[in-house]
């Protein structure tokens, strides 16, 4: 987990806690659906900080008996393939058609900032990235928002200017220009910097494979629709080399 990496100062060995909980937000959310947006934001808010503390409760009672500091709690909500353990479908039941539609950005803005909230009063020891992931394969509505062609790379993109991270888990046709690879990699890593924020890149070429098709990794990895991507070619831009120079929001000192 994201809390996992250790620095200088760490203790050789210590608890830290993931919480995740997209299916138990999913089904508060779906309680009241007739609600107006700041009750949504109040209700994530509200359930995020009763999953972080049950989180703390665990963390400090596994301290206790292995006598092993305690960390952090990570509140990341990280879905699986598995039904009713999806980040889409929160977004959905708040009130989008399918995830991908306009409004999954402000929908995703919303359910990071409640998450983290509501954590942040549970636990005096929140770390890691806390906020919700976007993995299309490890997604079950982001599946099928992608085998519906809702979803595109280029809303997951900005999905990832309010979430906790960048393109993950995306299938593209194998035959995918390796300057266009690096383009995609250039303006996630111009989201994080101007964002101040963590962002990444895992997109995956699917040798042989073309857009429309899919391909299945198994397990958590679950399985991906072969997502349609911009071959506009950026191959001038990328061959210049040199370096994108520091933005301001680097000199805060």
């Amino acid at each position: 987990m994201a809390g996992a990496f250790h620095g200088a100062g760490e203790p050789d060995c210590v608890i830290n806690v993931g919480v995740s909980g997209p299916g138990v937000v999913r089904a508060a959310v779906s309680k009241i659906p007739d609600a107006d947006i700041t009750e949504v934001a109040d209700t994530v808010k509200k359930t995020a900080f009763k999953i972080t503390r049950m989180g703390q409760l665990v963390a400090k009672e596994a301290s206790k008996r292995l006598g092993v500091p305690f960390g952090i709690v990570d509140l990341s909500l990280a879905p699986t393939p598995a039904v009713g353990d999806s980040v889409a479908h929160i977004l959905e039941e708040m009130g989008l058609e399918q995830c991908g539609a306009c409004g999954t950005t402000a929908c995703l803005a919303l359910l990071n900032d409640a998450v983290k909230k509501g954590g942040v009063m549970a636990s005096s020891h929140v770390g890691g990235l806390s906020g919700a992931f976007i993995p299309v394969s490890e997604d079950a509505g982001m599946i099928d928002a992608a085998r519906n062609q809702v979803l595109s790379i280029e809303k997951l993109e900005a999905m990832t200017a309010v979430c906790s991270v960048g393109l993950d888990m995306i299938a593209i046709p194998g035959d995918t220009p390796a300057e266009v690879i690096s383009a995609i990699i250039a303006d996630e890593a111009a989201i994080g910097m101007v964002n101040s924020k963590t962002t990444a890149v895992r997109v995956i070429p699917a040798i042989g494979k073309k857009d429309g098709e899919e391909i299945e990794f198994g397990g958590l990895f679950g399985v991906s629709p072969i997502m349609k991507v911009n071959t506009a070619s950026p191959a001038k831009f990328i061959s210049r080399g040199g370096r994108i120079p520091a933005p301001l929001q680097s000199l805060k000192n």
